[in-house]
């Protein structure tokens, strides 16, 4: 008869090895997306703007540019109904005129 093997069980160490401490950095702020800046930008003019006139001033204030998109006013635009028509009373923004969008109060 053969003899059986049997292995040896390392016991459960809980806790007695520690981790190597980790430097604290400071985290990178996170990029504000097309939505919030057009919302921040909206909220301190207080009048109702077109989202070409939205995308200037958001690059301008330094709080989003386009990633090289070709009309990224059409983009916001399309963001915009989409918030209003999805989240309707909750939305943000509302639509004031043919092309031009405000701040809910």
């Amino acid at each position: 008869m053969s003899a059986k093997k049997t292995t040896a069980k390392k016991p459960a160490h809980k806790g007695t090895t520690k981790s190597p401490a980790k430097s604290k950095k400071p985290k990178p702020e996170a990029k504000m997306s097309a939505l919030d800046a057009a919302a921040k930008v909206l909220a301190e003019s207080g009048e109702p703007m077109t989202t070409r006139e939205l995308i200037e001033a958001m690059a301008t204030k330094g709080y989003w540019s386009s990633p090289a998109g070709a009309t990224p006013d059409r983009t916001l635009y399309s963001a915009l109904l989409r918030e209003i028509n999805t989240k309707g009373k909750d939305a943000r923004f509302a639509k004031t005129e043919r092309g031009k969008f405000a701040v809910k109060k």
